[in-house]
């Protein structure tokens, strides 16, 4: 896989952008998700004969640029922030742009705390066509209360989760499954086209398999026209 790295508003952007692709796929990433980048492209691949762009951009800070409003920390001493309208507003306003991304059909996705942040962006702009959320973390204290308010913009979201992620002993954490289940169940009956997918394993197994099967399921599921030439 031929990637590119160019910085956005200081950040590094690592680019699969192959000429004929119509989707352009958006990842923000930390170091771990970048190792494992060009094996997620590769298996994308093989799920969808659909042309895509992945565009990843590096997170920094990852408590306090993906989260919407200030938690408590539930693991370590570090606590979550309210940084993720920054890190949406990049989007959108910088680097979207930069890319010319104007009649791209845009899906967002990102894994565990990643996967919380693009779950929100759902609810707050419908510049993206769906959402791919692999093994997010829907624990986040007030999450599910915030999601039953409101109804997302996009026109689908991928779920998944590991089946050994609700087992831990951790009293905040453990909630997981619960929440991610009642997330699929609140947004299929609010019409959005939706699904739930179990992998094998913990929260830390095969990230770019489950990541890369998310954004297959939105490429492969997107009905809308392809604009004309």
């Amino acid at each position: 896989m031929e990637t590119e790295v160019i910085r956005i508003a200081g950040r590094n952007c690592h680019m699969y952008t192959p000429l004929n692709a119509r989707h352009l796929l958006i990842q923000p990433v930390d170091e771990h998700d970048l190792e494992v980048l060009t094996e997620e492209v590769a298996t994308i691949k093989t799920l969808t004969d659909k042309p895509f762009a992945l565009v990843a951009f590096q997170v920094n800070d990852w408590n306090k640029e993906l989260t919407p409003w200030p938690a408590p920390p539930v693991f370590g001493k570090v606590p979550f922030g309210d940084g993720a309208n920054d890190t949406l507003q990049f989007i959108v306003e910088q680097l979207l742009p930069e890319l010319h991304a104007e009649d791209s059909r845009c899906l967002l996705g990102g894994y565990s705390l990643a996967g919380l942040f693009v779950l929100w962006t759902a609810y707050q702009t419908d510049r993206f066509l769906g959402i791919a959320a692999a093994s997010p973390s829907v624990w986040y204290p007030s999450w599910m209360d915030y999601v039953a308010a409101r109804k997302p913009l996009v026109q689908e979201v991928y779920l998944s989760l590991g089946d050994k992620e609700e087992r831990t002993k951790n009293t905040v954490m453990c909630q997981v499954g619960t929440a991610i289940r009642k997330q699929h169940d609140l947004l299929a009956t609010q019409g959005i086209r939706t699904t739930l997918e179990w992998n094998p394993g913990n929260h830390f197994v095969d990230s770019a398999k489950r990541m890369a099967k998310g954004f297959a399921w939105a490429l492969n599921n997107d009905r809308t026209s392809p604009k004309k030439e």
